[in-house]
């Protein structure tokens, strides 16, 4: 980097908790960020989400160098064990934030990111290409805009990249001709969009905690609204692995909503699908006819509204002329790939990571945050915070403190993780209080002479190697 690209200032594609706190990290190391948003606020896919409570505590989800920056002028960031919602993380934390001087100042809102490459380069250039600006192109109120950056930090997350609900990946036919039916996310039930779902039958699809706070929020409706159904479909047959974390998840309400639905299961009030392959669907009256593969037999559920909870995947398509290193299944660095591949990680299990892990091909170009994640869900704020640490030290000079990674983060209770098999990742849910075992499998185990399942092994060692009770769940 020469001298000229060293005075321009950072790029941020995002002003979300990620990209604000690389804002944040970008001050504090003398550096001046610009912050792109596509939302009229700082925080707009959050507030898609509002009314969700998340399950980490605000000492998770508050960047050490934005409350650092937040008491230098005069603002006491949120901390302590309370449970936000997504909209309290917008207006008590990340909209402070946005205002403090030195952020505000390069703040630009309803700015959305059309266009990255290098002044005078496209993606086949060599020559000069490392000492050459990033040139940003943007499109805000007043037309397409052109910044110039010394680095760029793309916080972009993905929430506006919803996965569709075939499970190849594509969408299944009749998906678009009837998205007006379709919900992608985590849809408002009990506020705004309270009447689409009451007295209705919903589908919800997805094996996540997005889909369980769905299906749980449509049950609460419930009560108000007893016409109210739902069917909870996942694609694979992994009940038990998704209800199985409950007491044991470190963070007890991520827990809950495991130990909620399986209660709501066995009470009949929530009607489980699995193995469920959406085919097509179509329209009949006012709703829709939903053909699919239900543990290898054809079925028709016919239903009101469709909820998609399956997940994101990143948009790449204004970095067409960088150079990335992507993983050609997670869409992450390769480096960071197989860290987070969902098939043997929950979130608590991820090592931490930062700029080594995080480079791509072109240099000073970074993507942090969810987005980083490629299409791996399960990412938590706090690593993003410790992403952007390191990479910003990269980007100030010092490499040393960039290399000092850092990061504890929760076990999610879900056996999805080669890493140590301990009584905080185990399967069944938690163990009698009067029985020497890690969990409820293992005291199975163990009533039925056996020596156990397996699960109290402290030994680190892939789950395809050795058969364990969270192997057999999947």
């Amino acid at each position: 980097m020469n001298k000229v690209t060293r005075e321009l200032p950072v790029a941020v594609i995002g002003a979300g908790p990620v990209g604000l706190a690389a804002a944040a990290r970008l001050v504090e190391r003398g550096l001046r960020p610009i912050l792109l948003e596509k939302g009229a606020r700082v925080g707009a896919a959050i507030l898609e989400w509002g009314q969700v409570r998340v399950f980490s505590p605000w000492d998770y989800n508050v960047d050490g160098a934005a409350r650092a920056l937040l008491a230098e002028h005069g603002i006491a960031a949120p901390s302590g064990e309370y449970l936000p919602t997504g909209e309290e993380i917008v207006t008590q934390y990340l909209e402070p934030l946005s205002l403090v001087p030195p952020i505000a100042a390069g703040l630009r809102l309803g700015a959305e990111a059309t266009g990255i490459t290098r002044e005078g380069h496209d993606l086949m250039s060599n020559d000069g290409r490392a000492d050459a600006p990033f040139v940003v192109r943007y499109r805000d109120a007043e037309g397409e805009q052109r910044l110039l950056a010394s680095a760029v930090i793309d916080a972009s997350g993905t929430w506006s990249r919803p996965n569709p609900i075939g499970a190849d990946g594509l969408a299944v036919p009749g998906e678009a001709e009837t998205s007006d039916l379709i919900a992608y996310g985590i849809p408002d039930v009990h506020g705004v969009e309270r009447d689409t779902y009451a007295d209705k039958r919903t589908l919800v699809l997805g094996s996540g905690h997005s889909a369980i706070n769905v299906a749980l929020a449509l049950l609460d409706l419930q009560v108000k609204a007893p016409s109210t159904r739902v069917l909870w479909a996942l694609r694979r047959d992994r009940i038990g692995r998704l209800l199985g974390g409950g007491l044991n998840d470190q963070l007890p309400e991520r827990g809950a909503l495991g130990l909620a639905a399986k209660q709501a299961i066995d009470e009949g009030r929530l009607n489980m699908l699995a193995p469920f392959v959406v085919e097509r669907v179509g329209r009949i009256g006012d709703g829709l006819r939903v053909e699919a593969m239900l543990g290898g037999r054809k079925i028709i559920e016919d239903v009101d509204r469709i909820v998609v909870a399956t997940g994101f995947r990143p948009d790449f398509s204004f970095l067409r002329e960088l150079r990335l290193g992507l993983d050609p299944a997670v869409e992450a660095t390769p480096a960071l790939a197989p860290l987070i591949d969902p098939n043997f990680h929950s979130c608590g299990t991820v090592p931490p990571h930062g700029v080594d892990e995080l480079a791509h091909p072109e240099p000073g170009f970074f993507i942090v945050g969810s987005k980083s994640y490629g299409r791996a869900p399960t990412f938590l704020m706090a690593t993003g915070y410790e992403q952007v640490r390191s990479i910003v030290s990269e980007i100030a000079g010092d490499p040393v403190t960039a290399r000092q990674v850092q990061l504890v983060l929760p076990e999610t209770g879900v056996c999805s993780a080669p890493s140590e098999i301990t009584s905080t990742s185990c399967c069944g849910g938690p163990a009698p209080a009067d029985v020497d075992a890690c969990c409820a499998d293992d005291a199975t185990a163990k009533a039925k002479g056996e020596a156990g399942c397996g699960c109290a092994s402290t030994t680190a060692e892939p789950i395809a190697a050795k058969a364990t009770c969270c192997q057999s769940a999947a």
